[in-house]
C-alpha cells in the first residue's frame, strides 16, 4: 500500500503544481455552476490571484438544496448532539432547506442584500449553521465571531466589519453552566461606533433573554411568517465570509473567503483527504467560531450530502472521558477530526483508554488530528488504544483546509510521527532559510508557500490588502509565508516544529520549542508540556518547561525533575541547556485548544501583556505566574 500510494500522491501533486488550471477545473465538476468560468486562474493582478474568474454559483444551494433536488431530502445533514443539555435531534436536509430559506428570506424583507455583512455571534447549535448558510443564500457575507467573546473584542469586530445584522442567542452553555450572551452583545455594541440595525436572538430554554425594543426580534417571531427565498446567483470571487483571526489586538485582520475556490477545495479535501462521500457521517469536534468550524462542520461535509455532527460539549467532563467514543459509535462517524489537545486532555483522564473498553467503534475509519502541533506520544497512544489509523495534517485559518495531510481517501501513505506528511495537491511547500534560500533535507527553516497559494485559501484581509501583503506576501516576493517552523526530511515530509516566533536562540544554538515538548511528552508522567524561551543573561534564551501530569502520578517533584532533565540532554544533548521544569495543574489555553506560550512567554520575561479574550480559563495564568515565580521569573505583575 504504502510506497505506491507514495508515487500516487506524488502524481497527484505534480499534476496540480504543472497543469492547476486543468487539476481544480477538473475537481470545480464536484459543484453546480449557475455559469461557467472564463478563466480557472486570474493572473492579471499578481501578486493577488483569483480563481474561477467569471463564474457563478451559489454555495447555499451546492450545500443543501441540490441534495433535495437529487432526493436525499429525508437523509440527515445536521446530527445535533449536546451532552450538558441531554439534547440530541437530527435535521434532514428538506428541514435544512426549510430553515434555511425562511430565516433568508426573513433577512431579505429588512433589507439585508448581497455584500452586506452579517455577523454571528452564537453557541454551537444548529440555528448557528442555519444563519451561515442563509447568508450565503442571498450573498449577504457572514462573519462568525466565537460566542462567548468579551464585548470589547466583539466591538471591534463590528467597527471592522460594519454588519447590517447580527444574529445571536440568549446563551451558551458550558460544563460550568449557562454563559449569558446578550449582556457581551449589549455592551459590545454601546461600544461600538458602527450601530446595528437590528438583532435577531434566539431565546434557548437555559436562560430567556430580555429583548432591546426597536432593535432586537426574537428567532422564532422572525422565521414563522417569513416568505421562504431561492438562492442568488453570485460570482465565485465574491465573498463568501470574514473570520477574524484568534487574538488579534488592535485592529482585527478578517481573512476574506471567497464562494468557489472555497467550494471546490473543501468538496476535493472532503473526498480525497477525509474519506467522505455523500451519506457518510463525518465529526469535526470544535466548535463553529473557529475555521475548523466553517471549513469541516458546515461547509465541506454539506457540499458533498455527508452527515455533519454538531456537539455542544467537551472532550471530558460532559459527562466523562468516553464521550466522543460513544458518540462516534451511536451515529456511525466514519472519519473524526479533534485537536491533539482533545486526545491528551482524555489520555490524561483516561490513561489506560477504560472508556474505550465496551464502545464498538467499527464505524471509525480514521482519527484526524489538527490545530497544534501533534507530538508523537499522544498520536501513539491513540493509535493503540483505537487500533485504527491517526492522521496529523496541517492548516492555518488563512489557508482555509489542510496544506499538508495524508490522503486517506485516495493515497495514504505512511504515518510518520510528528509528521503531518506530505504537502497536499495544490500547495507547493518549501522550507527556506532567512534570505529565501531553500535548505536541505532535515535542517529547520520558516515553511513557505509558493504562489499562486490553491482555491480555498484567503483572497485578502477584510478591506486592508495592504495589511494582506506586508503580513503574508512581502518577507518571501513569489511566496505565502506561514509563520511556521520546520524541516522537510529525505522522503519530502514535512514536519512543522513551532511558530518562527517560537524558535529559540540559546547561546547562538537555534533550537526548536516544539522539539523539547516532543521529548518530554515521552515520559510516561507527563500529560501535556508547554515550553517557552525565557531570558538568560548569559545565553540570551533558554528553554522553560511546564508539564501537566497525568492523574493518579505519585511521583516527587525531585525524581520527575531529575528524570526530566535526563530526558532531553539525552534526546536533544547538552546544548539544550534545559535545567527549567516545573509541574503545573493546568495550561492556559484558548477556547480551541491552543497553548498560550505567547502570554505565557511575557509574564516570564516581566512584560507588560493582555490577557488574550479567546483564553478557556483566565486562572491558569495565575498558576503559571506562581510556578514561574518559584522558578525565578514573572516578579512583576504587568497586565495590560
Amino acid at each position: 500500500m504504502k510506497s505506491g500510494n507514495n508515487k500516487l500522491h506524488q502524481q497527484m501533486h505534480q499534476a496540480s503544481v504543472s497543469q492547476p488550471e486543468q487539476f481544480w477545473a477538473d475537481a470545480a465538476q464536484a459543484l453546480t455552476w449557475d455559469k461557467p468560468w472564463d478563466r480557472v486562474l486570474d493572473e492579471s493582478n499578481m501578486p493577488l490571484y483569483a480563481w474561477f474568474a467569471g463564474g457563478e454559483l451559489n454555495t447555499c444551494y451546492n450545500a443543501v438544496d441540490r441534495h433535495v433536488e437529487a432526493g436525499r431530502g429525508a437523509q440527515v445533514a445536521i446530527q445535533y448532539v449536546s451532552p450538558v443539555t441531554e439534547t440530541e435531534y437530527g435535521i434532514s436536509y428538506n428541514e435544512l432547506q426549510a430553515q434555511v430559506s425562511r430565516l433568508a428570506g426573513y433577512m431579505d424583507s429588512i433589507g439585508v442584500k448581497k455584500g452586506d455583512r452579517v455577523i454571528i455571534y452564537m453557541p454551537m447549535v444548529p440555528e448557528t449553521a442555519y444563519a451561515m448558510l442563509a447568508c450565503a443564500r442571498i450573498g449577504a457575507i457572514h462573519s462568525v465571531v466565537f460566542g462567548g467573546f468579551a464585548g470589547n473584542e466583539l466591538a471591534s469586530r463590528i467597527d471592522d466589519a460594519k454588519p447590517k445584522l447580527i444574529l445571536s442567542a440568549s446563551c451558551g452553555i458550558e460544563p460550568s453552566g449557562v454563559v449569558a450572551y446578550k449582556p457581551l452583545l449589549d455592551d459590545a455594541i454601546a461600544q461600538s461606533s458602527h450601530k446595528v440595525e437590528q438583532c435577531i436572538i434566539l431565546n434557548r430554554s437555559q436562560l430567556q433573554a430580555e429583548l432591546t425594543p426597536n432593535r432586537d426580534v426574537d428567532w422564532q417571531i422572525a422565521v414563522a411568517d417569513a416568505p421562504d427565498i431561492g438562492c442568488l446567483s453570485v460570482a465565485a470571487t465574491d465573498p463568501l465570509y470574514i473570520l477574524y483571526t484568534s487574538g488579534t489586538t488592535g485592529q482585527p485582520k478578517g481573512v476574506v473567503r471567497d464562494n468557489g475556490g472555497h467550494g471546490v477545495a473543501l468538496a476535493w479535501s472532503m473526498k480525497h483527504i477525509y474519506g467522505i462521500n455523500a451519506g457518510d457521517a463525518f465529526w469535526a469536534a470544535s466548535d463553529v467560531g473557529w475555521v475548523v468550524g466553517h471549513s469541516y462542520i458546515v461547509y465541506g461535509p454539506l457540499l458533498v450530502g455527508a452527515t455533519t455532527l454538531m456537539f455542544e460539549g467537551k472532550p471530558v467532563g460532559t459527562p466523562d472521558p468516553g464521550i466522543f467514543w460513544r458518540t462516534i459509535a451511536k451515529y456511525q462517524v466514519k472519519s473524526f477530526f479533534t485537536a491533539p489537545t482533545a486526545i491528551r486532555a482524555i489520555k490524561r483522564d483516561d490513561p489506560d483508554g477504560d472508556f474505550l473498553k465496551d464502545v464498538d467503534l467499527s464505524c471509525l475509519n480514521t482519527l484526524f488530528l489538527a490545530g497544534e502541533r501533534c507530538d508523537p506520544d499522544t498520536l501513539h497512544w491513540a493509535e493503540e488504544r483505537l487500533n485504527k489509523p491517526v492522521i496529523d495534517h496541517w492548516w492555518q485559518t488563512e489557508t482555509g483546509w489542510p496544506v499538508a495531510a495524508n490522503l486517506m481517501g485516495t493515497a495514504p501513505v505512511e504515518v510518520k510521527a510528528g509528521s503531518p506528511a506530505l504537502p497536499v495537491p495544490g500547495y507547493q511547500v518549501e522550507v527556506v532559510d532567512e534570505m529565501g534560500d531553500k535548505v536541505e533535507a532535515n535542517i529547520s527553516g520558516n515553511v513557505v508557500i509558493k504562489l499562486p497559494l490553491p482555491p480555498g485559501t484567503l483572497t485578502t484581509l477584510w478591506q486592508n490588502e495592504q495589511r494582506y501583503l506586508e503580513s503574508y506576501l512581502s518577507m518571501y516576493p513569489g511566496y505565502y509565508l506561514s509563520g511556521d517552523a520546520g524541516y522537510m526530511d529525505d522522503d519530502g515530509y514535512l514536519y512543522i516544529m513551532s511558530r518562527i516566533d517560537d524558535i529559540i536562540n540559546v547561546a547562538g544554538h537555534r533550537l526548536s520549542t516544539g522539539r523539547f515538548e516532543e521529548v518530554l511528552c515521552q515520559h510516561n508522567a507527563v500529560a501535556e508540556v508547554a515550553v517557552i524561551g525565557v531570558e538568560d543573561k548569559l545565553k540570551g534564551q533558554v528553554p522553560l518547561g511546564l508539564v501537566v501530569l497525568k492523574k493518579g502520578v505519585t511521583l516527587s517533584d525531585e525524581a520527575l525533575y531529575k528524570e526530566l532533565i535526563s530526558l532531553v540532554r539525552e534526546h536533544i544533548g547538552p546544548v539544550a541547556s534545559f535545567r527549567l521544569v516545573s509541574a503545573v495543574q493546568k495550561l492556559p489555553k484558548t477556547r480551541s485548544g491552543k497553548i498560550l506560550r505567547g502570554t505565557m512567554r511575557k509574564i516570564a520575561d516581566n512584560q507588560e501583556y493582555k490577557v488574550p479574550a479567546t483564553i478557556e480559563d483566565p486562572q491558569t495564568l495565575e498558576l503559571v505566574r506562581n510556578a514561574l515565580t518559584r522558578m525565578g521569573y514573572a516578579d512583576a505583575l504587568l497586565v495590560k
